[in-house]
């Protein structure tokens, strides 16, 4: 399938591009490459083929809900400017 001048223009506007005038033949050459890559796979037999999985399909595995690691929040604030009441105090930005 080959785009005209007109059909990149009409699909600029659907899409609310602004196009320079000079590349308009370069989008048409290009958008029309894709659509012929697109009929050429619309061409190729896939009776037989069975889709692929689907993630949604997937159990995930998970691990146990322990907690591994110690609290050192003490360790963590000793470089903070501010802190209180085990919080780190930051300055506001929100007038």
């Amino acid at each position: 399938m080959s785009l005209k001048k007109t059909d990149v223009e009409k699909i600029a506007h659907l899409a609310r591009l602004s196009l320079d005038e000079e590349a308009i033949p370069g989008y048409a050459d290009d958008l029309s490459g894709i659509l012929s890559l697109v009929e050429e796979m619309n061409e190729v037999n896939t009776d037989g083929v069975e889709p692929l999985a689907h993630p949604h399909d997937a159990v995930q595995r998970l691990r146990s809900d322990q907690v591994s690691e110690e609290n050192q929040r003490e360790l963590l604030q000793q470089n903070a400017p501010q802190i209180d009441s085990g919080l780190f105090l930051v300055p506001k930005v929100i007038e």
